[in-house]
């Protein structure tokens, strides 16, 4: 298949998890791809994996400066941009939030909350002017929901959904589309380094996340990354182009409430409960 041939797209944390399941659909797809990542080992070998067409970029989306030359470097070589996937993340910090250290609180908005503003920013700019393209941020269920996941990453992946809201009514005058993806339980990396994990212990755990997350929702399966990258390729394809401000969730039911089994079990508890009673 090829929706997206002829297309540039960035793909930040593009080195592992959802990030590099989008790189590797999107070059299958025709894109030429630029991965940007923080880990430049995998990162390279990524790049050398799927040829010419993908390269790989060292950015930090928590510094303007770096998403600024990143967005530049990707225009000057390719002359456009048709998708930025703000993607890259971290769990942050957890815990209460009466413990919570504030630098770790603002280390993690850093990543996740401004890292999709400066990608938006910048690539704003270039798709304004071009009169055409797609962003898309990754954000969460936790962002919609409370208590699936810790305080600050909630809050910041909230922030993240209304701020796509907000600025997809700004460029979507000058048909660029806007929109982000809120993933449910999907087996990665990122529960590792949640636990202070390292990198390969991080990796090794994604089997055993597959296991966990397997009763968390209606679908009896884990979310795996090729699932958010599928859903990031129709946003980057020209099959959305009249999808903007939209909040896809990605999650195999699991905000729409408990799974119907546990809750015919609950109420057979309760009728047991009732009957018992004199």
């Amino acid at each position: 298949m090829s929706r997206l041939t002829g297309k540039v797209a960035i793909v930040t944390g593009g080195a592992s998890g959802i990030g590099r399941g989008t790189v590797q659909l999107f070059c299958r797809e025709g894109a030429a791809v630029v991965a940007a990542d923080v880990q430049d080992d995998k990162g390279a070998r990524l790049a050398d994996e799927l040829g010419p067409s993908v390269s790989y970029v060292h950015a930090d989306v928590g510094e303007e400066r770096e998403v600024e030359a990143l967005i530049a470097d990707t225009v000057k070589r390719h002359g456009r941009l048709d998708c930025m996937f703000n993607n890259a993340g971290l769990p942050g910090v957890g815990g209460p939030i009466t413990d919570t250290p504030f630098d770790e609180a603002q280390a993690a908005f850093r990543v996740l909350f401004w890292g999709a503003a400066f990608g938006l920013k910048h690539a704003g700019r270039v798709m304004r002017d071009q009169g055409s393209g797609s962003i898309i941020s990754t954000a969460s269920v936790a962002g919609l929901e409370a208590s699936l996941g810790p305080h600050i990453y909630s809050a910041a992946k909230a922030a993240v959904i209304h701020l796509t809201r907000t600025v997809a009514k700004e460029l979507g005058e000058s048909n660029v589309r806007v929109n982000c993806i809120c993933p449910g339980g999907i087996a990665t990396p990122i529960f590792g380094k949640a636990f202070g994990l390292g990198t390969q212990a991080a990796d090794r755990t994604v089997e055993t996340m597959k296991g966990i997350l397997a009763g968390a929702q209606p679908i009896p399966r884990s979310g795996v990354p090729d699932d958010i990258a599928n859903a990031a390729l129709f946003l980057a394809s020209d099959e959305s182009s009249f999808v903007n401000g939209h909040a896809l969730v990605v999650d195999g039911g699991l905000t729409h409430g408990r799974r119907w089994s546990e809750t015919v079990a609950a109420r057979q508890a309760v009728g047991m409960a009732l009957g018992g009673q004199d």
